[in-house]
């Protein structure tokens, strides 16, 4: 079956056919690290995060790129605002990003490079389109001429008339057209700053990540992506950039997932609706933000609010506590031969789990036929008798489609209790076995206190978390 993906510089769906066969070269925009991230921020790096997981599935060899900004103006803003460094404010929230990703399950890219820890090679290729006549410098200031750039607006689906209307000249700026963007920005006195042929100063937004992705990537990508406020302008300049230094495309695909609302209002700053991840593990378990923002097919806008949230719970809750009943019935389980009508049934989901996801990684409708793969297995394992290869083949089957590619249920034995839920658990079982039913009641309400909830099955005491 073939992969097919909705490019935004098509505005259709096309075959994903890759620079070097058998390999997908991906660059994902990362954050700017002055805050903690919001659940929009993560709605981008949970759902490329499965793109990778399901192309690594299908074979292809992915060399995954996911940059920091880690010096721009709200940084700077940061700075001025605590007393501390930007670099000190950088790896604050560089740290803050990578323990929320890891509580939502999304594996470390093969590189996150750092926009200062590349200025040379940014220097560099400024120097170029300067050399070229793309570029030039207004008192320590560069800015890319877009008007020599053919094709410019090719992204976004914008004529340079319309692009003109929405422009705008910040103070100060003296640019030769309002469209011209800033390659490097002269410093202010007590900046943060680098030494160039051009004068002290930092780079601009853009030319960051077309020279990190070349360095890492090659002239030419296979997947370029990020949120689609990033579509204009950040998107369309580095194409722009890119593809003046190089003179080769710059990407293949451009994918974009749609935005974040809070409610029937769009997530912004301005309505003061913003919602931080690291707030948002406090209130709800990591899974199930990670299956709210997998819930919805990633182009589609998506809404954040309670009912959707206690939707997302239950869901969870109905996936793990299925595959914690198939770990259970496993263990008494007696040897014997897997069922055609259930190699046929866990067959046919798995074609049409990919289905779902070659039909441009829909992961709304991939999560529709883990649940029709609940629904089987709760059927299966009600039967008097159940081999240990039938329950084998299930697990199996979530472990490869709901664990490793969706990242949604935990088949593998969780980490044990603690000393003292354990204790307390055994403490339970032996006033049960002395008929002091008060006491065994008292501790399951003391487990309950601690976000434990007990249950008493014919295969024995099983517990999960709240």
């Amino acid at each position: 079956m073939t992969v097919r993906l909705y490019n935004t510089l098509t505005r259709s769906k096309e075959e994903l056919k890759t620079v070097h066969e058998g390999e997908v070269r991906m660059y994902v925009c990362g954050p700017t690290v002055y805050n903690y991230i919001h659940i929009g921020n993560a709605r981008v790096f949970v759902f490329f995060d499965v793109v990778r997981r399901y192309l690594r599935y299908l074979g292809y060899r992915v060399t995954y790129v996911q940059n920091f900004t880690d010096v721009d103006d709200r940084l700077i803003g940061a700075s001025k605002e605590t007393g501390q460094s930007v670099p000190e404010i950088a790896e604050r929230y560089i740290k803050a990003y990578f323990e929320d990703m890891d509580a939502l399950g999304v594996e470390r890219a093969d590189v996150h490079p750092r926009a200062t820890r590349h200025i040379d090679e940014m220097i560099e290729a400024i120097s170029v389109l300067i050399d070229k006549g793309y570029a030039y410098v207004k008192d320590g200031d560069v800015y890319f001429r877009t008007l020599k750039k053919e094709g410019y607006g090719k992204l976004s689906h914008q004529s340079l008339d319309e692009l003109k209307s929405g422009a705008r000249i910040e103070v100060n700026e003296e640019k030769e057209n309002p469209l011209d963007f800033a390659l490097w920005k002269a410093a202010k006195p007590g900046e943060i700053s680098w030494d160039t042929p051009w004068g002290p100063g930092r780079p601009g937004w853009h030319i960051e990540c077309s020279v990190m992705a070349r360095k890492y990537l090659g002239d030419t990508l296979d997947i370029h992506a990020g949120g689609a406020d990033l579509c204009f302008p950040h998107h369309e300049n580095e194409i722009a950039q890119s593809e003046a230094w190089t003179g080769k495309p710059f990407a293949r695909y451009w994918l974009h997932n749609g935005f974040m609302n809070m409610g029937n209002e769009k997530m912004s700053k301005s309505l003061g609706n913003v919602k931080r991840v690291v707030e948002l593990r406090r209130e709800y378990d990591p899974a199930v933000l990670r299956y709210f923002l997998l819930s919805v097919q990633y182009r589609h806008p998506i809404s954040f609010n309670e009912e959707v949230m206690k939707q997302a719970e239950s869901s969870i809750e109905r996936l793990q506590t299925a595959v914690d009943n198939l770990k259970h019935r496993a263990e008494t389980a007696l040897e014997g031969e897997i069922s055609p009508d259930l190699a046929a049934s866990l067959d046919r989901y798995k074609k049409e789990f990919e289905a779902a996801m070659n039909d441009d990684f829909n992961t709304a409708n991939a999560i529709s036929v883990l649940f029709e793969a609940v629904k089987l297995s709760n059927e299966w394992i009600a039967r008097p008798v159940v081999s240990k290869e039938e329950t084998e083949a299930l697990l199996s089957w979530f472990k490869t489609y709901g664990q490793e590619i969706l990242g949604l249920v935990a088949t593998e034995a969780e980490v044990n209790l603690d000393e003292e839920i354990e204790a307390l658990i055994a403490q339970r079982q032996e006033a049960r076995k002395q008929w002091d039913f008060a006491r065994a009641d008292a501790i399951r309400d003391q487990l309950l206190g601690m976000g434990i909830i007990v249950e008493d099955t014919p295969q024995g005491v099983r517990w999960k978390r709240k």
